[in-house]
C-alpha cells in the first residue's frame, strides 16, 4: 500500500500548480507520525505533504517519531505551540491509549483540534482453513458451546485488533482466549501456520492470505462490505447489527490552532481525497477515502473514546504502564 499511495502522490504533484499563499503557511510545516515509517498513517501523511507543499507553495515534510503506543508523537504535538506550523497524522489508537496507559500526558479530547478524518480500513475476522466454522455464525455457536476454546491472535493489547475481538465479545456474550503478538506480522504468521485459531486482522495484510485459499475469512467490521472483499459479508450483515470497528487515520493539530487555518487544511485534505485516482487507488487498497468536517470528525472521536470506554470496562481492561 505505501509504494501505491507514494506513487499517486508524485502523480498528483506533478499535476498541480503551486498557488501563493499570503501569511500562512510562511515556514515548512511538520506532520508529525507517531509511528515508525513505512505503515499506513506514514503513507497517508507523505501523500498529504507532497500534495498540500504544491497547493499551498510551502513545505510541509513528515517527522516519525514512534514509541509508548504512539503516545510519545502525540505528546510532542500537545506540546507544540497552536500556530498551524506542527501537525499530528493520528490513528484510531488515540481513542484507545488511555485505557492502556495509566498517566497519558495528555488528554485527547482537551489537547488536540481535530481537523479531518481521511481514511479508514476495515478489519476481517478470518480463521485457518482447517477448522470448521463457515461463517460467523458458526464461529458464535462454537465459543458459546465450548467457552474460551476458541483463541484468537492480535497485534497486542489494546491495539485496534485486540478491541475489536472484546467489542464482538461484548456484543454477543462470547468467550474467546486473546493470544496477544507483538504487532499484526507474527500474529498473521501464527494464524496461517494454525498456531492459532482464528485473527481479527486488517483487510489489506489478510487478502493476500483470504485470495490464496491459505485463510477463510467470515466477516469484515465496517458496516458495508469492503471493496477489497466483496464477497465476505459484514458483521452487521449477520446479525451483529450496528457492530463498527475501522482502523482509521485523521489529521490533527494542537488545540488553539486558529480556525482559518484547521479550515484550510480540512479543504485541502479534502480536495485531495476528493481526487478521482486517490480514490480509485486507496479502495482498491482496501481503504475508504473519508472527507469530513472538523466539528464532524470530533464528535467521531468523542463517539470512538465513548465505545471504547465501555468495551474495556466490560472487559476488566486494566492500565499496566
Amino acid at each position: 500500500m505505501l509504494r501505491m499511495i507514494l506513487a499517486a502522490a508524485a502523480l498528483m504533484a506533478a499535476t498541480m500548480g503551486a498557488q501563493a499563499q499570503q501569511g500562512w503557511p510562511n515556514k515548512p510545516v511538520k506532520i508529525l507520525v507517531p509511528t515508525a515509517a513505512g505503515g499506513t498513517a506514514d503513507a497517508t501523511a507523505r501523500l498529504f505533504a507532497q500534495y498540500v507543499s504544491k497547493t499551498l507553495g510551502q513545505q510541509f515534510y513528515v517527522e516519525n517519531r514512534g514509541g509508548a503506543g504512539n503516545t510519545l508523537g502525540i505528546e510532542s504535538v500537545v506540546r507544540s505551540p497552536a500556530d498551524g506550523y506542527t501537525l499530528l497524522l493520528g490513528a484510531g489508537t488515540i481513542a484507545i491509549n488511555h485505557l492502556i496507559y495509566k498517566k497519558l500526558p495528555y488528554d485527547v479530547l482537551r489537547d488536540l483540534a481535530p481537523v479531518t478524518q481521511m481514511i479508514s480500513l476495515p478489519n476481517v475476522l478470518v480463521v485457518h482453513p482447517s477448522q470448521p466454522m463457515k461463517t460467523l455464525a458458526d464461529y458464535i455457536a462454537a465459543a458459546k458451546a465450548a467457552p474460551g476454546k476458541i483463541d484468537y491472535a492480535s497485534a497486542g493489547v489494546g491495539s485496534n485488533l485486540h478491541m475489536a475481538m472484546e467489542l464482538l465479545k461484548f456484543r454477543t456474550g462470547i468467550e474467546v482466549t486473546h493470544v496477544p503478538y507483538k504487532g499484526v506480522g507474527p500474529a498473521l504468521q501464527d494464524t496461517l501456520a494454525d498456531h492459532v485459531m482464528s485473527m481479527v486482522s486488517n483487510a489489506a495484510s489478510a487478502k493476500p492470505q483470504i485470495d490464496a485459499g491459505k485463510l477463510r475469512a467470515l466477516g469484515v467490521t465496517s458496516l458495508k462490505r469492503s471493496a477489497a472483499l466483496p464477497d465476505v459479508p459484514t458483521f452487521d450483515e449477520q446479525g451483529v447489527k450496528g457492530y463498527e470497528v475501522l482502523n482509521w487515520f485523521g489529521l490533527f493539530a494542537p488545540a488553539g490552532t486558529p480556525k482559518e487555518i484547521v479550515d484550510r487544511l480540512q479543504a485541502e485534505a479534502a480536495a485531495m481525497m476528493n481526487d478521482p485516482k486517490t480514490r480509485e487507488m486507496l479502495t482498491g487498497e482496501g481503504a475508504e477515502p473519508v472527507v469530513s468536517k472538523p466539528e464532524v470528525f470530533a464528535a467521531f472521536v468523542r463517539d470512538e473514546i465513548k465505545k471504547w470506554d465501555e468495551v474495556g470496562k466490560a472487559a476488566n481492561i486494566q492500565p499496566t504502564e
